[in-house]
């Protein structure tokens, strides 16, 4: 498989390393706007006879199928923030390709009732272009990450392998993982932790077969996180898992929440407040800018934190529902500890735990074990090839069985 990166950011090193060194991946082309990153990493990767190095626009789709088709690949990987989705995916499709990504396209709150009602949704621009994706016989897979990503898959296996009946599923982020030496880091790009924190959450009800919104940080919930953790307080937020499980699982509720803390909550409230989230542009002496890029701008950037992270981060699946007549609980989960993933990957942790992923399932489409055409998500596909690769691979995930109705989801 020929395949052209675009990003090479936390995430984007991270797949870059990993694909690079996998035998079905004849040729990748790290694309970027920072050149020298990506000359950098292609050094570092050191396969000139089948790495090449492109700047790129990702708001140009034109520039991504020039790109695509002048490289001859098969598949556009998008790694890089939700807000360039949509001209990487048209470019893609431009170019008659194949398209994954880890994040959906944004959604725009309800212009009158955003606390309640959903406006545009996670995933809305691009799942309305499946049919013409059917028709050029090319598959978009969306939100192949962690979360959404393997979280989704996790959701799938216990569907298919260890439940008669799903009733509900809850996807749970947390863990011990800290930053230290900061007084405000992201793990991830802060464009994205904006938008998926300060956006109204989105919640599925599976018995009216609709989603609804409530208010950001909502629903405060103490989760027992597994491998000796214990309870980790998470709140309601925005994600992708919601808006993609109930399109092939049928579940009676669906929900996500993240461990975010109280300091970071406050801080990102406050941010709000002061109104620096915002992406128009204001003036400042002259000079128009948009407070979200300043903020961005003095935040550390994560690819460069790896060596302050310590603790553990664990993503989950948390599924309800009924086995031979009787209540069953579950919780599947990924862990990666901080400083045994720099060590052994020279990868962050959250760039890792995400990066892995989408080079998992590109190994699944290249083999031709997971196939098919239009725009789907991972809970979509035959789980199965997917952990079996894991486990080839040697990345730890696992499973606890929790007592039904000893904690419920608020």
């Amino acid at each position: 498989m020929r395949v052209l990166l675009i990003g090479v950011g936390t995430v984007g090193e991270a797949i870059a390393r990993m694909a690079s060194a996998r035998d079905w991946c004849e040729a990748l082309v790290l694309a970027d706007y920072d050149l020298a990153r990506a000359r950098s990493l292609e050094a570092e990767i050191g396969d000139p006879t089948r790495i090449a190095v492109e700047k790129i626009d990702a708001r140009d789709a034109g520039a991504v199928a020039e790109l695509a088709g002048r490289h001859r690949v098969d598949l556009v990987m998008n790694a890089v923030d939700p807000r360039f989705v949509m001209p990487i995916f048209e470019g893609a499709l431009a170019a008659r390709v194949g398209y994954v990504d880890m994040a959906n396209s944004l959604s725009r709150p309800h212009p009158e009732d955003p606390f309640r009602q959903t406006g545009v949704k996670l995933g809305d621009e691009q799942f309305a272009r499946d049919a013409d994706w059917r028709g050029a016989g090319r598959l978009a897979l969306l939100g192949i990450g962690m979360d959404p990503g393997l979280t989704d898959v996790f959701a799938a296996h216990a569907a298919k392998n260890l439940f008669d009946e799903v009733d509900e599923v809850h996807v749970r982020d947390g863990g011990d993982l800290r930053i230290e030496g900061y007084a405000f880091a992201p793990v991830f790009s802060i464009w994205t932790t904006i938008e998926e924190c300060l956006n109204p959450p989105v919640i599925w009800d599976g018995e009216r077969e609709r989603w609804f919104t409530t208010e950001p940080f909502s629903a405060r919930e103490e989760f027992p996180f597994p491998e000796g953790i214990g309870p980790v307080e998470c709140v309601n937020v925005e994600h992708e898992e919601v808006l993609l499980v109930p399109r092939q699982i049928k579940a009676r509720r669906v929900t996500f929440k993240y461990a975010l803390g109280s300091d970071f909550i406050d801080k990102l409230r406050t941010i709000h407040a002061l109104g620096l989230d915002r992406t128009d542009p204001v003036d400042v002496k002259g000079v128009r800018v948009s407070p979200r890029d300043v903020l961005a701008a003095i935040t550390p950037d994560p690819i460069s934190l790896g060596d302050r992270m310590v603790g553990r981060a664990i993503v989950g699946t948390w599924v309800i529902g009924r086995k031979d007549g009787r209540p069953r609980e579950v919780f599947l989960y990924q862990m990666a500890d901080a400083q045994e993933t720099l060590r052994t990957t020279r990868s962050q942790v959250v760039g890792w735990q995400t990066g892995f992923n989408p080079v998992i399932a590109m190994e699944l489409l290249a083999s031709g074990a997971w196939s098919g055409s239009g725009v789907l998500g991972p809970e979509a596909f035959d789980p199965d090839p997917y952990l079996a690769l894991l486990d080839r691979y040697g990345i730890h995930h696992a499973m606890v069985e929790m007592e039904p109705g000893a904690h419920r989801p608020t």
